[in-house]
């Protein structure tokens, strides 16, 4: 089946779309009916064939290709939400909530205005939408959001000194673990591992295959081996490098040798396992 990709943010999810027979040009904008209402899109797949199991039904279709006066609307419409933004802080405040308002998004037709914001709990805004409704004559929807999102909306720079990865490239968030920091041999400190959102960093999802295929082929700390000079115990394994540091038990006295995996023989290998204290500790973080 023949789809187009639409995408309604700088780095958002990619929505499929039937072109209605039409060729479009990645790059593109275009007007698409969404469960959000009408809204102004970017092409960023042009024109492709894709299996049926890769569409989620029924496909829509596009409603036309952006012309100058859409283009208009959409300029318009983001100056709008500027103001309302200020409207929607203001309002928080009149009515004493626990809430920070973090973004506005119009519809392209007008039919619905969505406010994000974030709060440490539930907060009754009932009596806010009734505000904002009676202000703008519109559907009024205010969405809680979480750190993530919020890091993912504001942006800013990471640890790293480069611009989020959220607010940059990455469309959908990846789940994150404290075993995958702990496979990549990294320090369960949360200032290490965490992100400016107080989650833990989305790049430790970028080279963890590397990390479970290097896992299976290198002994783990714990593990029993067979080295040149007798049988030990492995203490510190670096992934990368394949070196390991093993205490040999023929003589509890003597330090540690450093050898290479390949010239061990693993006779029982250990696993990586968060425990129950890590595991609380860290809760918080993933």
């Amino acid at each position: 089946m023949e789809i187009i990709g639409v995408r309604f943010k700088d780095v958002g999810k990619v929505y499929y779309f039937s072109p209605n027979g039409k060729k479009i040009n990645q790059g593109a904008n275009v007007i698409v009916e969404t469960a959000r209402g009408v809204e102004m899109g970017d092409v960023v797949i042009s024109n492709k064939e894709v299996s049926e199991s890769d569409i989620v039904h029924p496909l829509k279709s596009i409603i036309r290709v952006a012309d100058e006066n859409d283009l208009i609307t959409a300029e318009k419409n983001h100056e709008r939400e500027k103001d309302i933004m200020e409207v929607f802080t203001k309002k928080i405040g009149e009515h004493n909530l626990s809430m920070k308002p973090i973004g506005i998004d119009c519809t392209f037709d007008g039919g619905k205005i969505l406010f994000y914001f974030t709060a440490e709990s539930r907060v009754d805004f009932r009596e806010l939408v009734k505000d904002l409704a009676g202000i703008y004559r519109t559907r009024i929807e205010l969405r809680q959001i979480g750190v993530r999102d919020e890091a993912k909306m504001l942006g800013g720079l990471g640890i790293c000194g480069r611009e989020f990865c959220c607010s940059r490239f990455l469309g959908e968030f990846q789940p994150v673990s404290i075993k995958m920091a702990k496979e990549q041999s990294l320090s369960l400190n949360p200032a290490k591992i965490s992100g400016t959102c107080g989650r833990l960093m989305c790049c430790l999802k970028y080279e963890q295959n590397s990390y479970e295929d290097l896992l299976k082929i290198t002994p783990k700390a714990g593990a029993y081996v067979e080295t040149a000079e007798g049988r030990g115990v492995v203490e510190e394994a670096n992934i990368l490098t394949g070196m390991l540091k093993v205490k040999l038990e023929k003589n509890q006295d003597v330090p540690s040798i450093i050898v290479n995996k390949n010239d061990v023989k693993l006779l029982k290998d250990a696993q990586i396992k968060v425990n129950r204290e890590e595991m609380v500790a860290f809760k918080e973080l993933e």
